[in-house]
């Protein structure tokens, strides 16, 4: 495999990985050479296959390449060693403390509309919010695994009911490439060109953010009016598992008064709807 731009197999020797990910990185070989401590003339074998790596140096260089956990552990077996990382459920008893942690966030959140994603944008975890915003999106974009992006951009999800489509989506792309350039995650190309398939909406006059504007708005039309959105994204600090690195919690902040009115009224509505259901 010659392509550094293709992520490299699970068969892919070392060397190959390194050069993948030095390549991503925009590193020459000297660069990483200096950042790891190491002399050039080292590396250069290590890459060409001609010295092998202590289990030591390969997570240094993972490191200084600020590798993501589940590549980290890619790199460790290509150079035969044992996977460092674990991965489990966010059910799993040993991160009930991580999960405990989302849950609070979530419900703290309340009455503002936030949720869990994984490293594919699935949903993991909600507040009691967000059912009500994907309320009319077709059945099918609603079963689990909820994809958060595809529900979104989908013309038969919430893309009829954004009021800046064109802007919201060049945002959700812009991030979505972001992502690939730091994982090269070739599942997240999959996706990034499932949504570029959807087309391009129009751009409407309301698709260009106001000069004095400090985020790219989310602005979904009901029939109470368009709620209009910032977001930020949380993540878990210096994390040594792999679902928890992959984990970012989305909340979002009402961006006018009005629909931080509607919001709480539609909260205040909850526990009516739950007795009803």
């Amino acid at each position: 495999m010659n392509d550094t731009s293709v992520t490299p197999g699970a068969r892919d020797p070392f060397g190959t990985h390194l050069r993948h990910w030095r390549s991503q990185r925009r590193m020459s070989q000297l660069d990483l050479a200096q950042h790891a401590d190491i002399s050039t003339r080292h590396l250069s074998y290590v890459e060409t296959g001609r010295a092998s790596p202590s289990r030591e140096m390969v997570l240094r260089l993972a490191q200084r390449l600020d590798v993501p956990l589940r590549e980290r552990n890619a790199l460790l077996v290509a150079a035969g060693f044992a996977p460092m990382y674990s991965q489990r459920s966010l059910d799993d008893p040993v991160l009930a403390a991580a999960r405990q942690a989302v849950d609070l966030v979530l419900k703290g959140h309340e009455p503002h509309p936030a949720l869990a994603v994984d490293r594919h944008w699935n949903l993991i975890a909600h507040n009691a919010l967000v059912p009500l915003l994907m309320a009319g999106a077709a059945p099918a974009l609603l079963q689990p695994p909820i994809n958060v992006l595809r529900l979104s951009l989908h013309p038969e999800g919430l893309a009829p009911r954004i009021a800046n489509l064109a802007q919201w989506r060049t945002h959700l792309l812009e991030r979505l490439q972001q992502q690939i350039a730091a994982t090269g995650d070739a599942a997240l190309q999959s996706l990034h060109d499932e949504l570029l398939g959807y087309g391009a909406p129009n751009a409407q006059h309301h698709d260009t953010p106001a000069p004095h504007a400090v985020a790219v708005p989310f602005q979904l039309k009901t029939a109470d009016g368009v709620l209009s959105f910032i977001s930020t994204t949380t993540i878990f600090g210096t994390p040594v598992d792999i679902t928890l690195q992959e984990l970012a919690i989305e909340s979002f902040f009402p961006a006018d008064e009005g629909t931080a009115r509607r919001l709480a009224a539609m909260a205040a509505a909850l526990p009516a709807v739950n007795e009803a259901a």
